[in-house]
């Protein structure tokens, strides 16, 4: 059900798998393990920790970490995105009037993000919000504002790591089901930008599509050749 990469324990299955096995945690952390995100905890030994924890399931969201795990010769089944993932618990959510809270992006983003989310899942409940911009070391009202929200799930989209961090601060005292750092998704969810067409996704080519809609993206293009040599030269640890 994982394949080992960077000691990193990465889901190998298929989406639906995926969500079957996530019904199975009473509090589950869902990172989004592309190249940055399994980069950034290698570096950090907090991150580190999390990202191994028995609540934490790493997902194969990435081209990069696609071709890693066909470099060990322990392919993953499919690349996971974070998007379609966010998109199965909002509509389990939906399903079930179970309720979300969204941090992060611009608060001009995060509200069209909302409104479109609510339009789509009716049912759907979004107990509390807050933008991205505020201290990590200084945001005990957030936390507070979280908790008495008591949401089923929440979606951080703050950039890694500092999603991560964010998670990793409070996983532990909220009674939260679904955890999930989500990127840029939030933009996504608000119209600000596209997901890449079918013929794009089935060659996994999603990442060049967003670096033509966000140019300054292609600078972040350099972690992936790094990250699969250093999987090359490790290939033979465990």
């Amino acid at each position: 059900m994982f394949t080992q990469i960077l000691n990193f324990e990465i889901f190998n299955k298929d989406k639906t798998a995926l969500m079957n096995y996530i019904e199975g945690f009473d509090k589950v952390n869902i990172i989004s393990g592309n190249p940055e995100v399994l980069f950034n905890g290698l570096s950090n030994p907090m991150l580190k920790e999390n990202f191994n924890a028995e609540t934490s399931v790493i997902i194969p969201d990435g081209v990069g970490t696609v071709i890693a795990s066909k470099l060990l010769k322990e392919p993953v089944k499919e690349k996971i995105a974070g998007i379609d993932v966010v998109r199965e618990v909002l509509i389990k959510a939906n399903a079930e009037g179970k309720s979300i809270y969204l941090l992060g992006a611009k608060q001009e983003i995060l509200e069209k993000c909302i409104e479109n989310i609510k339009n789509e899942f009716k049912n759907l409940k979004v107990s509390g919000f807050h933008n991205g911009f505020f201290d990590l070391n200084n945001c005990d009202d957030i936390i507070e504002d979280v908790e008495k929200s008591e949401p089923w799930a929440i979606f951080v989209a703050m950039g890694s790591p500092r999603q991560e961090i964010f998670i990793k601060k409070v996983m532990d005292n909220l009674n939260i089901h679904i955890f999930m750092g989500v990127g840029g998704v939030f933009d996504i969810f608000a119209g600000e930008l596209k997901r890449a067409p079918k013929w794009m996704l089935s060659l996994g080519l999603e990442w060049l599509y967003r670096v033509i809609q966000e140019p300054f993206r292609i600078r972040r293009l350099i972690v992936i050749p790094k990250f699969l040599l250093l999987v090359w030269k490790n290939r033979n640890k465990k």
